[in-house]
């Protein structure tokens, strides 16, 4: 650019090329001022939504706001998405003359059933010539994290792995009720007190047998005991050497697997303890026995984001449990840590993602087929 003003001055135009070479001295530190000026007079926020179905897009507003009435030059926004949406993300340039502030959307792809995140990693201040770039003094806001949600398959009730369950489940029931039958007296049925069924009652307190007779289907009045509820353990483990776009594809399956199997168990009148990971990394022990549960539970699973190479605590499940169910995305190496914190080793199945993933331990691997069953490898 200099070279073709000394041409221009001395061998075409001298008093035009005067003024190109006061333009190529002038204009970059005019530009220069700009760029400096931005760096403390300008906030940027943005908004979207928590969630957002798998498929869909989710629209980001960003909003930019300045600080007085001097106009602002090019400003350069970098925002950026995680593996669960589309990584086409582009960086968005604006100018503010008369405007105090200034807003635009950028549009992602939900590909991936899971939690993600976006945020804004940079901002900066190009001048008007667009060739310097300062980053903003400002602080840059949050980011947020978006739960995506997956599709949850029907499974049917033939499924060998939930048969395999309802049947450990009526065992443990009918041996609870024998086993409080001699508390109560000739006036109640065997086992518990009861009174008239009512909208909202979960179904595994009502019983069937007592309905039959009175022709009306009638409750148990104490809460059903916490060794007949079956146990299912989401174990989302990431391990920090895998690629991140691989470990989200797994853990969007093993999310489909196990809320799966939870919503046909609260169908069928089964409720369940689930047991997950809080942001903490602690484990969260929750009682599912309403049929709207399972969707509000995912949604909790969905807003948390996942810990690398850090296994489930399972020291405070009950040694009681009828049945345990621990879907995990990696039963290789290191899973027996899980496995030996649950004292009854008794109708303990593990949920995989398929026929070839590794199993360290001895009990049985079950997974998620195409048709949406569960087939014992």
């Amino acid at each position: 650019m200099a070279f073709l003003v000394y041409i221009f001055t001395f061998y075409i135009d001298g008093e035009m090329g005067i003024i190109l070479l006061a333009f190529v001295v002038f204009a970059p530190l005019v530009s220069l001022i700009f760029a400096l000026y931005a760096k403390n007079r300008v906030k940027v926020s943005f908004n979207c939504d928590a969630y957002v179905p798998k498929g869909s897009y989710l629209d980001v507003e960003v909003t930019v706001t300045k600080k007085g009435a001097f106009p602002l030059a090019i400003l350069e926004i970098c925002p950026y998405a995680t593996e669960v949406f589309g990584q086409k993300v582009k960086k968005r340039k604006l100018t503010m003359f008369n405007e105090e502030k200034k807003s635009f959307t950028f549009r992602l792809d939900a590909l991936i059933g899971g939690n993600g995140e976006v945020g804004i990693y940079a901002v900066y201040s190009c001048g008007f010539l667009g060739f310097m770039r300062f980053p903003l003094k400002t602080v840059l806001p949050r980011p947020v994290s978006v739960g995506v949600i997956p599709d949850i398959p029907e499974i049917k009730t033939s499924s060998q792995l939930f048969r395999s369950i309802a049947d450990v489940v009526l065992t443990s029931d009918e041996e609870e009720e024998n086993d409080t039958s001699m508390l109560f007296s000739a006036n109640t049925s065997l086992g518990y007190e009861h009174r008239e069924y009512v909208q909202g009652d979960p179904l595994k307190r009502i019983n069937w047998k007592l309905s039959t007779k009175k022709s009306k289907l009638m409750v148990r009045l104490d809460e059903a005991a916490a060794s007949v509820q079956p146990v299912l353990v989401l174990d989302l483990f990431r391990r920090s050497s895998i690629p991140v776009e691989n470990a989200v594809i797994a853990e969007e399956q093993l999310l489909r697997s196990v809320f799966g199997l939870l919503t046909l168990l609260i169908k069928q009148g089964i409720a369940c303890s689930f047991v997950y990971k809080n942001e903490m990394g602690e484990a969260v022990y929750e009682s599912v026995d309403n049929p709207d549960y399972p969707n509000q539970l995912l949604l909790k699973v969905l807003a948390l984001r996942v810990e690398t190479d850090k296994r489930i605590d399972l020291s405070q499940l009950s040694s009681s449990v009828c049945a345990c169910v621990i879907a995990t995305t990696d039963a290789g190496a290191g899973f027996s840590v899980v496995t030996e914190q649950v004292t009854s080793k008794d109708n303990i199945s593990i949920i995989e993602l398929s026929a070839a993933s590794a199993n360290s331990t001895s009990l049985p691997l079950w997974y998620l087929d195409e048709d949406n069953n569960y087939k014992l490898v």
